[in-house]
């Protein structure tokens, strides 16, 4: 739909797709889905930590997107990196203070993100490998389709229509890598999935101007579809089981705007880094040369993400104490954008509260 939109009437009329998408989401939830809700929250609604998440992520995009071409002034560009790291800072400062209050005063106003939700070892480090891995990504799909339209001359249509196969393979085989990850621990099928989504990046890197659909994209996209599919049901149940029961919405939530900051900045700071700048578009030959570069930076970021699984995550994480196996609350995954939101505080089981540790890290 949006190739053809594009195609058609052009490519700003492609964000209408959302809208009524959006209707019908607003429609279900309303009629569908049960509220929840946290016993221990209260006070007001935390604006000035909202407002200063955004100034911080505003800031840095801006300065990551216009200081490689110098598309504005460098003092300008030096004040918004610096807002955006001042904002950041203070964001951090603000929660912890708010954090502590809301502790100690009933109608003190909670905070957005607490921070003792990172009191896990694990759950901090799963997001770290969230934010390398959905960095890489969020940069691979925002170029890949390009890129076959530039350098290989592929349709809007074609280019949109080519990475289904990646979508296809995590509908089938999410729900299987979940059990996996329940019955052997998520570390190696997290790694492994990297590793091999990691040399799918590197294959879509050599797709050039004379590329066959079947020969050149399909495999590059099965490839990368297969490690995908491995390894975002057992990080999402990770996150999830390493947190504290009463912060499952909020892991959740956590790893989902990791997720989406990841690409965010990544797409804002490596495409200008690889020669990707506005005359780069007007030239295939330095379009595919920038490209190339790209996909190798974002292999490099997953290959990284794949050694910090390695290390950081336990084959226990998805276990009781006692050694119960968990079963995991998010094993269908099947958007490429972030991790999906789920589930709700509720519906993880009452014995699996507290599980996490700041001694034990889960």
């Amino acid at each position: 739909m949006g190739g053809w939109l594009v195609e058609a009437a052009g490519w700003r009329w492609v964000f209408l797709l959302n809208v009524p998408l959006a209707a019908v989401v607003v429609l279900v939830a309303v009629r569908h889905v049960p509220e929840s809700v946290d016993p221990r929250a209260h006070g007001r609604f935390d604006v000035s930590g909202a407002a200063l998440a955004a100034l911080a992520l505003a800031g840095t995009t801006y300065a990551l997107t216009e200081a490689p071409g110098g598309g504005a002034p460098a003092p300008v560009i030096a004040a918004a990196a610096i807002a955006g790291l001042a904002a950041a800072v203070a964001f951090v400062l603000l929660e912890r203070l708010r954090g502590r209050r809301a502790r100690a005063a009933e109608k003190a106003t909670q905070p957005m993100l607490p921070l003792d939700v990172f009191a896990s070892r694990q759950f901090s480090a799963v997001n770290v490998v969230t934010f390398i891995m959905y960095g890489g990504m969020g940069v691979m799909f925002f170029l890949f389709v390009l890129n076959l339209q530039v350098v290989t001359g592929f349709s809007p249509i074609a280019a949109g229509t080519a990475l289904l196969p990646v979508t296809v393979l995590m509908l089938l085989l999410s729900a299987r890598a979940g059990a996996l990850a329940q019955k052997i621990g998520p570390r190696l099928p997290m790694t492994v999935g990297l590793v091999v989504a990691a040399l799918g990046m590197l294959l879509v890197g050599r797709i050039g101007a004379n590329a066959s659909y079947v020969r050149d994209v399909l495999p590059a996209v099965v490839v990368f579809g297969l490690g995908l599919a491995a390894v975002v049901a057992p990080l999402t149940a990770t996150v999830l089981a390493t947190a504290d029961v009463r912060h499952a919405g909020v892991a959740s939530g956590v790893n989902n705007a990791v997720a989406r900051a990841a690409g965010l900045l990544a797409v804002a700071a490596i495409p200008p880094l690889a020669g990707l700048t506005g005359d780069a578009f007007d030239n295939p030959a330095v379009f595919s040369h920038g490209f190339r570069l790209a996909m190798i930076t974002c292999a490099a970021l997953l290959a990284a993400g794949a050694v910090l699984s390695f290390l950081t995550v336990g084959d226990d994480a998805l276990r009781t104490p006692s050694g119960e196996p968990v079963e995991p609350e998010c094993r269908r995954q099947c958007g490429v954008g972030a991790p999906q939101l789920q589930p709700e505080p509720e519906t993880v089981p009452a014995e699996h509260a507290g599980r996490a540790s700041p001694e034990t890290g889960g």
